[in-house]
């Protein structure tokens, strides 16, 4: 899943790198607030074009869903320069988002939006792993072998060019719909720190200092292309893999609705399971981590969880303790869907940060088991990531109701046109300019969690969730 540049034609970012990928905001939202500034607009649509951006949704859904598609289409790449492409760009543009100061940790590895707010919590940098690479190119969203084949043409230069890095190559025709009919998804991870991560750390880690390697271990099943290439049907959502790879009445009912002429995707059979594309965490970068730990005194903690959801709990509570150790309230929760995250005003607000992958059942899901187990919230928000399709799994806007009423109080979206949701465009703005007015509370932003008390709740609490802290 992936934003794309609707209202605004800058080009801030390196070559090949979309502005609107879930690992650019992510870097972008979690560097915003070390910078003591708020994240508006997903840090990309310029001031003067809100007025437009907030008229979106009075177009025709097609017009509106033509318009997303072509503003995707504009951030990719043609593939004739894939060779010309440079990873070590990418990371060196996430280092230059931050603040170069001293910071105990600083954290590396997979893309979660949970990660941000952590990151936000302990006054440290997040540095990713894994980034995007749209390429262009048109193709009908239900061809997926030919996929395969373009891809395995097309990706070899890039390959060569960047022997640090596996190509993951992601199609999914369901909840990406909209964009793979003019887009590849080539998703690229670090097997090794590469040169930008490595100075960061000599420059900015405190002596003594703790590199966090955040590891997801979601897997996912995959086709083999090629060496250090592989190819990956769908994605973590609404539907499970075997529903991608075999089919079942909802990819069937999703692909009538679409008016395709199959009932399910003609795929090959998967060679295994790897990393997750978007979510998932190469292990190769970890024994890097090691050897740059080793060399240079640096302490390793490893962050590690299955789901790429399993870290929203931990992080949750570990606001909420924070609060009440300050005498805050700890009874208001903001869900925050995908990409549309926002740390600075969570704080402000004295909100709890619940992030939820996106907007599928299994998110609704997951959500419902937290508050089971939470103790009760009087608030609960949540802002609500629309992409444009009514995919198979979505979960309908009662669904994320009946999830909010949980509340003891009051309850609510931010920023979400329920009439037009999953095609309200208008959400990308207006999450961020309606926070603050649906939420009135103001605190003052608080120093940094100190890295040593942090570690030593993690040591005593992870096995009360599904997630591993462990010294290295």
């Amino acid at each position: 899943m992936r934003v794309s540049r609707l209202f605004t034609g800058e080009e801030s970012t390196p070559p090949g790198l979309p502005n609107f990928d879930s690992t650019t905001v992510f870097v972008r939202a979690a560097a915003s607030y070390l910078r003591g500034e708020a994240f508006p607009r997903l840090g990309m649509i310029h001031p003067k074009l809100i007025p437009l951006a907030k008229r979106v949704n009075t177009l025709p859904r097609d017009a509106r869903t033509t318009i997303y598609t072509q503003g995707g289409a504009n951030e990719g790449i043609d593939p004739d320069e894939l060779g010309d492409i440079d990873v070590e760009r990418f990371r060196r543009w996430v280092v230059d988002q931050y603040p170069k100061r001293g910071y105990p940790a600083v954290i590396v590895g997979s893309s979660n939006g949970a990660a941000v707010h952590l990151a936000a919590l302990l006054g440290v940098p997040w540095l990713p792993q894994t980034f995007l690479l749209p390429v262009q190119r048109s193709m009908d969203a239900d061809a997926i072998r030919e996929d395969i084949r373009w891809g395995a043409e097309h990706a070899p230069p890039l390959l060569e060019a960047n022997p640090d890095v596996s190509l993951h190559q992601m199609h999914d025709p369901n909840q990406d719909r909209l964009m793979v009919r003019k887009l590849a998804y080539f998703r690229v991870k670090s097997r090794t720190l590469g040169e930008a991560y490595e100075e960061f750390l000599e420059t900015v880690l405190e002596p003594g200092g703790t590199v966090i390697s955040l590891e997801c271990g979601y897997e996912w099943p995959a086709i083999d292309v090629g060496e250090r290439h592989s190819f990956q049907l769908g994605g973590l959502g609404g539907l499970s893999p075997e529903e991608y790879y075999e089919g079942g009445e909802r990819v069937a009912d999703f692909l009538e609705r679409q008016g395709a002429d199959r009932p399910e995707w003609d795929v090959p059979e998967p060679n295994g399971t790897l990393p997750e594309s978007e979510w998932g965490f190469e292990p190769a970068l970890r024994e890097d981590v090691e050897r740059v730990a080793d060399e240079r005194g640096y302490e390793i903690r490893r962050l590690a969880f299955d789901d790429p959801r399993d870290l929203s709990p931990f992080v949750a509570d570990r606001y909420r303790e924070r609060y009440a150790d300050r005498d805050r309230s700890v009874d208001r929760l903001l869900v925050q869907s995908f990409a549309l995250v926002e740390p600075w005003w969570t704080i402000r607000t004295g909100s709890v940060p619940y992030w939820a992958a996106f907007n599928t059942r299994p998110d609704v899901e997951f959500l419902e088991s937290y508050l089971e187990d939470a103790r009760p919230y009087d608030e609960i928000r949540t802002t609500l990531f629309s992409h444009g399709v009514e995919s198979a799994g979505l979960a309908s806007i009662d669904d994320w109701r009946g999830a909010l009423s949980n509340a003891r109080d009051r309850h609510g979206f931010v920023g979400v046109d329920t009439d037009e949701y999953p095609y309200d465009v208008e959400t990308h703005v207006r999450y961020h300019a309606d926070l603050p007015d649906d939420i009135e509370a103001r605190h003052p932003h608080p120093p940094s969690m100190a890295f040593e008390r942090f570690e030593s709740i993690a040591a005593d609490v992870a096995n009360e969730y599904a997630i591993e802290w462990e010294e290295r």
